[in-house]
């Protein structure tokens, strides 16, 4: 049951600067509950201390964490194989990086949307950015319209939407926004 009288909405939240900030636009407006998933990733306990903090600064109460295993087994990636160096910022090109987690946030949305199915949320918050992804294929326009058509074909009511609010912005917007 919902907290509040606001309408629900489930918001990815891996502790890092992008999701925190998308985290307060969603409570901003919606009853939140927060989704932190671990998938192997070389800041998986940083990140799991982040989310909690962040949590507890907005006041989310709805919390879920929970574990994917499958993208460390899959592996292909810097930030999940321990064998593949992370290359330092500068020395990222045009390609998508080997800091790429192969279609990641479709296993992050699959999770989110059955959730906010359970929950009666009508939307899914997440802090995919596209200026500043490093060409990474899941963080465009594109993708997450084309993800929105598949909840409405896959979900009980199909009234579930996919928000990505700070897609378009560069991080200095990103921070300029979080300061107001």
């Amino acid at each position: 049951m919902p907290s509040s009288s606001k309408s629900r909405a489930v918001v990815l939240l891996s502790g890092g600067m992008d999701s925190c900030v998308c985290a307060a636009l969603a409570v901003r407006d919606y009853d939140a509950a927060a989704l932190h998933i671990s998938y192997g990733q070389r800041t998986e306990e940083r990140e799991r201390q982040s989310f909690l903090a962040i949590c507890q600064r907005l006041k989310i109460l709805d919390r879920l964490m929970i574990r994917n295993d499958a993208l460390r087994a899959i592996g292909g990636s810097a930030l999940t194989d321990k064998s593949i160096p992370v290359p330092d910022a500068e020395n990222i090109g045009h390609d998508v990086p080997v800091t790429y987690v192969p279609f990641r946030n479709a296993h992050f949305l699959a999770a989110a949307v059955s959730w906010a199915e359970v929950l009666g949320a009508e939307k899914v918050y997440i802090g995919a950015v596209e200026p500043d992804s490093s060409g990474y294929p899941d963080c465009r326009p594109a993708y997450y319209q084309a993800f929105n058509e598949v909840i409405k074909a896959g979900t009980k009511d199909g009234k579930i939407h996919v928000v990505t609010p700070l897609i378009a912005m560069h991080k200095a917007e990103i921070v300029s926004l979080a300061l107001n």
